[in-house]
């Protein structure tokens, strides 16, 4: 699936340049509008079966599918600087914009962390979970990995699913999101990096020699970041202070 990505990143990139024109998978290249997300549909099988499926549940979420929902949002502040490896990508993940920036899930509300979309009765095997987090231009080899990772955390160490929530997260007040426990995503690179550089989770996953070397690289890409002067400040400081 990650080869699938990249080819057709490199697909698009090459078509639009000979049409002289560019592509860009830059998360949010225009302010005032909707970024540019890359939502990740994810399922489980045993066998030829859907282990997200329950016939008997009134949503038709196994409770395999929930724990899996679980440890996605338990441990989406910390692989966020995966799946959203990049300055700009936090740009794009700001309420009001139909990007998550709070850590929820539900069966229907498009602006949540972890959406379920609604089973159509004979296919089974299209339950799923749809994380909606990662932008286009994340690494889509370590991102899908601490995604899977994530999940089967919660599977493995059977953490107890949350409730889904039937309003939106960014239409409530803060203190109802702290009342439902509802928590933010990294607001900036260097915040979800030091979520990050302490995680036992992207460690496992991502391998001893991947894992320091990846901070490593986030941590030099914010400083540089950090020390430029952008035309925001020229724009709003430069006469006035």
């Amino acid at each position: 699936m990650a080869d699938s990505v990249m080819t057709a990143r490199l697909v698009v990139k090459e078509l639009a340049q000979v049409q002289g024109v560019y592509a860009t998978f830059m998360p949010k290249p225009i302010a005032g509008v909707n970024g540019s997300g890359m939502h990740i549909h994810q399922s489980l099988f045993q066998g030829e079966n859907n282990a997200f499926f329950d016939e008997d549940d009134e949503h038709y979420l196994s409770e395999v599918g929930r724990k899996f929902i679980a440890g996605l949002l338990r441990h989406a502040p910390e692989i966020t600087v995966v799946t959203n490896q990049w300055v700009n990508s936090y740009k794009r993940l700001v309420p009001g914009y139909e990007a998550p920036a709070y850590v929820s899930w539900s069966h229907v509300n498009r602006a949540d962390l972890v959406r379920v979309p609604s089973y159509k009765p004979g296919y089974e095997s299209s339950m799923r979970v749809e994380y909606r987090a990662p932008d286009p231009a994340c690494n889509p080899y370590l991102a899908f990995s601490v995604m899977l990772a994530a999940g089967m955390k919660g599977i493995q160490e059977d953490y107890p699913a949350p409730l889904p929530i039937a309003e939106n997260a960014a239409s409530m007040s803060e203190a109802q999101r702290q009342a439902l426990g509802i928590k933010t995503l990294p607001t900036s690179l260097g915040h979800a990096i030091s979520l990050a550089e302490d995680s036992e989770l992207l460690r496992e996953a991502l391998g001893d020699q991947i894992f320091p070397s990846f901070i490593q690289n986030k941590r030099r890409e914010w400083g540089e970041y950090c020390s430029q002067v952008t035309n925001y400040e020229i724009e709003h400081y430069l006469q006035r202070l």
